[in-house]
């Protein structure tokens, strides 16, 4: 990618967020894809993902607590939609994130898990940048773009994996464990997992239901991704027959 059009790029995002970085080259490695950033020996953003992942998560955790709130099952519900790709593939979708990153030429990145990971990576940023600064972060990110959190919350995928084991003590009248096979494809750097085969089993390892063979999740690039897919599939497979 041509520099100038980077250029711009962190320029125009800069002033689309309302925030000036102090190291342009932290909000560089927060938009850049690992495909890219291995393609030409640049930094990329997952390191900062990984940051900016736990910054939200005590945004989050700290507005609660500040807030008085009281319900565990708030709480609970919220850290469930923190561990939803889709909440923050949502969101960065409402930004139009995807004119900003810079990806290969040939690599998608609207509609994809790329689009949620850039949205921690920008807290991650952020928060370094600003001399670990959660107020920033509060600011110009999480009070903007995460304004409707009940919504968001109703809306998270990941709330199945919660109802899938509800559905199935419900039925069973035990807590049972949930098993699933893990497919990798493609290299290392550039993985996506499947996962298939589910199996739901007592306590003494007993096959509680025979499932059929086809149940399986889409390509995904984060192995819990592929997790929510699945028990999303299997709880509609069991509320259905």
């Amino acid at each position: 990618m041509d520099k100038l059009i980077i250029g711009d790029k962190l320029k125009l995002f800069q002033e689309f967020i309302n925030y000036q970085f102090q190291n342009p080259e932290i909000l560089l490695e927060a938009l850049t894809t690992p495909q890219y950033g291995n393609e030409n020996n640049l930094g990329h953003y997952e390191i900062l993902e990984t940051l900016g992942d736990a910054v939200i998560k005590l945004i989050f955790s700290l507005k609660i607590y500040n807030s008085g709130e009281n319900d565990p099952g708030r709480l609970t519900k919220t850290k469930q939609c923190l561990e939803d790709n889709q909440t923050f593939l949502k969101v960065a979708t409402e930004m139009e994130l995807w004119k900003y990153i810079i990806s290969s030429k040939k690599q998608k990145v609207r509609s994809t898990s790329i689009l949620a990971d850039v949205i921690e990576s920008i807290c991650g940023a952020i928060y370094v940048d600003s001399g670990n600064n959660l107020e920033i972060v509060e600011q110009k990110i999480i009070n903007i773009y995460f304004y409707d959190w009940d919504a968001l919350i109703k809306e998270s995928s990941n709330l199945y994996k919660n109802q899938l084991l509800e559905y199935l003590q419900d039925i069973f009248k035990i807590t049972p464990t949930i098993k699933f096979e893990y497919e990798k494809l493609g290299p290392d750097n550039d993985a996506r997992w499947i996962v298939k085969n589910p199996e739901i089993l007592d306590e003494k390892q007993n096959r509680l239901l025979n499932l059929p063979d086809n149940l399986r999740s889409e390509k995904f690039r984060r192995i819990k991704d592929a997790e929510k897919d699945l028990s999303l599939k299997l709880l509609k497979y069991l509320q259905s027959n």
